[in-house]
């Protein structure tokens, strides 16, 4: 289905959100309010939102601004409406009401509601409404959380569900699950609990907010907010009245209770801390510090180490096995854990089958819309039920997951959202993995930490790339960043040693390997960290498919050098070959920059015209194999041209007014010379490349260089000498 024209009505939080995601992937937007001061507060929110709801600030012109009353035509124009106002049936369904003279006869209309059930709202409404009116819950902020919840009613067309789960999918760059209509859905209605859960129990134990933050972060599989944190990030006040409508509704539920007002909670609010919004509310932020509330005195404190023993004895054991032995350790952790974590496992088990339709869709919701590495399905398996007293039956068993009624199914495979781990290996080699993408497309599946690209990698892998069969490849990375860049420890033993030879290799083995991928139709499958020497293997391929919250990028100024494999002369190739365009380049990579996302790294001429950004976090392999089976070979280098006219004087006029606005130290402005001399005065490619490595190496003699590298393996930090 093509479906491109939205209009959302609500210029709020959420309103506002979701028209930025959907006008970063090319939706026609257009956001309404009932005034124009409102919808002005809600472009001005958008304009300044940190984290950025827009990959480019321009991206905000691109949504068409306006009122509920005077642009009747323009939501007539929309194919999907989305109502995202306060969360209060009476005004929604009012606001219903008013659309019905405008809407389209094929629109969709979706409310966007963190719980208030769908059927009740369209209730009273011409029958032609209710058949193409579901729920639509995205989650805050909605560029950066995949998970949508869709909540069909009774009455709604399963045609129209069909579609828009399928536009949410292939477009919108979300993953979906289907809900059933009840409060809260899945995600407030069991995440809600959870959260509330977690406070009590610290409470109780009288343990400290950064002492229940690492237990219930990455120790058990989910983010680093933990339980407090996120309390902040959601908003004290939007919990408050999540939890107050469940409690309401939900009056059957035996353990609606854990929804009460736990202290902490009750004194922030009254004192207006409603979290992050607002700069305290578990956490407060004094300048770049954060300080920490006591759950006892109800004062704010420097934030304090967290020394858990039985933390950290296990830290390290792979999560289920790290699990099942805190459960039983007679300490804070064990103690946390059993009326903690025993108790929502327990309550998840109790409310599957009224609130979803499968274990699979719950444990997606908890893993894609709260970030759990285990949906409670899953960890339930992975600890064995009893350990937490229940008696029932694996929920997965062999790539199938039990219905409710007992019965295991296969889920429907789904190879849009394969993962690059998901394919099989047909070769096994030391760095690198060859793996089999199907229809004669094969993997280069990186296997360093982090992506990092050392000598041993290069070598390898231009050894196999000089015997390999044609046909089209995808080079992408199994680490959580595709690289971090060349290995830095490598340079400073180098120097340690004076072995400048060995650094001369390593370029020339990096350039070699980035010619060789030159050769043959390549697509590069990047997300993640994307910097130095990993991304000048990645502008060598014929084309680069781009994760868009990928950070792109040639840092290594940072650490006193500059691109020396291919990147400072690929960058000269890939770029418009004027004064202005090359002087802009130069102060780029002096400055080491790299790009928030993938968009800007096109803005930035990382990105060339023909690469591609991928929108959805899931189908980053999926797009790279399709555009590797697009390509019809290789592409040719762009030609080495002359640079004509006095360039030179005006790039260093350039460079010299970057480092009289403070954006270029002394030692930058020399790095910057050197890039300077690669871009203009090289007469060749080949002298270009030549002048890479001897200019790289001449920097590595130097002692502030020595010092920046150092510093960065040290610090982790970079020194600005």
């Amino acid at each position: 289905m093509i479906l491109r024209n939205v209009c959302v009505i609500g210029a709020g939080t959420m309103g506002g959100g979701i028209a930025a995601h959907l006008a970063n992937l090319g939706f026609q937007v257009t956001l309404l309010d009932q005034t124009e001061e409102a919808v002005r507060r809600g472009a001005e929110r958008l304009r300044t939102a940190k984290p950025p709801h827009f990959f480019l600030p321009e991206r905000l012109h691109d949504v068409r601004l306006g009122t509920v009353a005077e642009s009747g035509e323009w939501i007539g124009e929309a194919e999907w409406v989305i109502e995202a106002i306060i969360e209060r049936p009476e005004a929604k369904k009012a606001l219903y009401e008013s659309l019905l003279p405008h809407l389209g006869d094929d629109a969709i209309i979706t409310t966007n509601t963190s719980g208030l059930e769908i059927g009740l709202l369209a209730d009273g409404l011409p029958e032609s409404f209710r058949r193409r009116f579901l729920g639509a819950h995205f989650f805050n902020p909605p560029r950066y959380l995949k998970l949508l919840e869709l909540i069909p009613t009774s009455e709604t067309d399963p045609e129209i569900t069909r579609k828009i789960s399928q536009v949410c999918e292939a477009d919108a760059g979300k993953r979906v699950v289907l809900a059933k209509d009840t409060p809260g859905f899945i995600a407030n209605r069991y995440g809600m609990w959870c959260m509330y859960l977690a406070v009590h129990i610290a409470e109780k134990l009288q343990l400290t907010v950064e002492q229940a933050d690492a237990i219930t972060g990455p120790f058990l599989g989910r983010p680093k907010s933990g339980s407090f944190r996120l309390n902040d990030l959601v908003g004290l006040d939007v919990m408050d009245d999540i939890a107050t409508n469940l409690m309401a509704r939900c009056t059957e539920d035996p353990h609606v209770a854990v929804l009460a007002r736990p202290k902490s909670l009750n004194f922030l609010l009254a004192k207006g801390a409603l979290g992050e919004k607002v700069g305290q509310g578990y956490y407060r932020r004094e300048g770049k510090e954060l300080l920490a509330f006591d759950l006892v005195t109800h004062a704010y404190r420097q934030r304090q180490d967290v020394d858990l023993p039985g933390l950290n004895a296990l830290a390290k054991r792979p999560l289920a096995e790290r699990v099942r032995l805190a459960l039983g350790q007679r300490d804070e952790v064990g103690e946390f854990l059993r009326l903690y974590l025993a108790p929502a496992l327990r309550y998840a088990e109790l409310l599957k089958e009224e609130i979803s339709h499968s274990v699979q869709d719950f444990d997606r919701v908890m893993r894609w819309g709260f970030g759990w590495e285990m949906g409670p399905f899953e960890m339930i398996d992975a600890i064995g039920s009893a350990s937490i007293g229940l008696s029932s039956p694996s929920h997965y068993i062999g790539g199938q997951y039990r219905e409710f009624s007992g019965e295991l199914v296969t889920p429907a495979a789904d190879p849009q959202f394969l993962t690059l781990l998901d394919y099989p290996v047909i070769e096994q080699h030391e760095n690198f993995r060859i793996r089999d993408l199907g229809d004669g497309v094969r993997a280069i599946s990186i296997g360093t930490k982090m992506g990092t690209v050392t000598p041993d990698l290069v070598d390898e892998l231009s050894r196999w790339l000089r015997l390999a069969a044609a046909g089209p490849l995808v080079l992408a990375s199994e680490a959580r960043a595709y690289s971090v860049g060349f290995d830095l420890k490598f340079f400073s033993d180098a120097i340690d040693l004076e072995d400048w030879d060995g650094i001369d290799r390593a370029l020339a083995g990096l350039q070699t390997l980035g010619e060789l991928l030159e050769a043959r139709p390549t697509v590069a499958a990047v997300h993640g960290y994307v910097f130095g020497g990993g991304l000048e293997v990645a502008m060598s391929c014929t084309q680069v498919v781009a994760d868009a919250e990928a950070q792109i990028g040639m840092p290594e100024a940072k650490v006193g050098l500059f691109p020396g494999g291919r990147g400072t002369t690929l960058m000269r190739l890939n770029n418009p070959q004027t004064a202005k365009r090359l002087a802009e380049v130069v102060g780029q990579l002096a400055q080491g920059i790299t790009s928030t996302n993938a968009e800007h790294a096109r803005t930035l001429g990382i990105l060339r015209p023909g690469d591609i950004v991928s929108y959805h976090p899931d189908r980053l392999i999926y797009r790279a194999k399709q555009a590797a089976l697009h390509l019809k070979g290789a592409e040719p280098r762009p030609a080495w041209t002359k640079i004509e006219g006095p360039v030179l004087g005006q790039v260093d006029a350039e460079i010299k007014a970057l480092q009289t606005k403070g954006l270029l130290s002394g030692y930058d402005l020399s790095i910057a010379e050197k890039i300077r001399n690669i871009l203009v005065k090289s007469d060749s490619y080949e002298a270009a490349l030549a002048r890479e490595r001897s200019e790289f190496i001449d920097l590595c003699h130097r002692p502030h260089t020595v010092a920046r590298i150092r510093h960065m393996l040290e610090q982790k930090t970079a020194l600005k000498n």
